[in-house]
């Protein structure tokens, strides 16, 4: 027989302690905000990117985002097309699991590119791809912090630290604070592949969409020069069936993306 301790009457209820709660691991809280982010089902966005130096509008860009978990991978694909400004109007921008590809109609020529391609601003391809960090990042726990939101209300997050563990890793390197309870994600700071600063982002503006309170809008700070942000605001967002096809290269010349 096992020796009693005070762990386990408090686990067997004795003592009048409530049971003891599990433990979350860093990939759990990760994975669990991954769920806050982004929906289990196909679904499209129309995300406004608005470019501000020192406080003044200066460049906006629209795009609609479709995306759809692989049921076997759980690895989102994205399907980014363009919408404004007009000189830019049916751009594509496709992440098939794989690779990254820009397509042009103009020239119907589709091309490899980086994650790390900006869009406007301080807003890259990744600032708008819907995926899930905990398949593509290795968590570790760094501690539990109070720090503002972007509201400045204090937020008691846990502080993890991401290591990229996927070719398919936007950033090389994530510090990622997750609130305590709700699992919404807060902030997080971008480095480079040598360590280099990069960008800091807070999610602002939770409601419920599509069945769960989500974050409605994200703010990118550039890391040398606070005065230059970029937000990207999530709008119009609805679920939706979306074809297989869309998310394949050869097909992206054929699309008719609604």
């Amino acid at each position: 027989m096992k020796p009693l301790t005070l762990a386990t009457l408090a686990a067997a209820g004795v003592l009048g302690l409530a049971p003891l709660a599990h433990a979350e691991t860093p990939a759990e809280v990760v994975a669990a905000a991954d769920k806050v982010r982004n929906p289990g089902r196909g679904f499209r966005s129309t995300d406004t990117l608005t470019e501000y130096v020192s406080g003044k509008p200066k460049n906006q860009n629209v795009v609609v985002v479709f995306a759809k978990e692989d049921p076997v991978t759980h690895q989102f694909r994205n399907l980014i097309r363009f919408a404004q400004p007009a000189r830019d109007a049916g751009k594509i921008v496709l992440l098939d699991t794989h690779a990254f590809w820009f397509y042009d109609p103009a020239s119907k020529a589709s091309v490899r590119i980086s994650p790390q391609q900006r869009l406007t601003g301080q807003a890259s391809v990744a600032d708008v791809l819907n995926i899930n960090l905990a398949l593509d990042f290795t968590a570790a726990a760094a501690g539990v912090e109070t720090i503002q939101d972007a509201d400045h209300k204090d937020r008691i997050c846990d502080h993890l630290d991401l290591k990229a563990s996927s070719p398919l890793a936007s950033y090389n390197h994530i510090e990622y604070w997750v609130e305590r309870g709700t699992h919404f994600p807060i902030k997080a700071r971008f480095y480079s592949d040598s360590g280099r600063l990069l960008k800091i982002l807070y999610y602002r503006g939770f409601h419920d969409v599509l069945g769960q309170v989500r974050p409605s809008e994200a703010v990118l700070i550039d890391a040398v020069s606070s005065t230059l942000v970029t937000t990207v605001t999530y709008g119009d967002m609805a679920f939706q069936d979306i074809p297989d096809a869309w998310f394949q290269r050869d097909y992206l010349p054929h699309l008719q993306a609604k």
